[in-house]
């Protein structure tokens, strides 16, 4: 069975690092604490449709590129 939110985390830190953003910069642009974007990072918690949408507009790419395919 997939484990959808650490794909989803790996897509975030994976974007946030081409970026060259730290994950605390990256908290900040989306006004997400730094703890939750951690735990979003590690696959331990829901992201949040609200959330991963900031997060997107942070790293300004589209909401799609941090949902896994297939």
């Amino acid at each position: 069975m997939r484990d959808l939110a650490k794909e989803v985390g790996k897509l975030v830190r994976n974007t946030r690092k081409a970026k060259g953003f730290s994950q605390e910069h990256l908290a900040d642009l989306a006004d997400i604490d730094r703890s939750y974007m951690g735990r979003i990072e590690r696959g331990e918690v829901n992201v949040t449709v609200k959330a991963l949408w900031e997060i997107s507009r942070a790293l300004s790419v589209p909401l799609v590129n941090l949902i896994p395919r297939g």
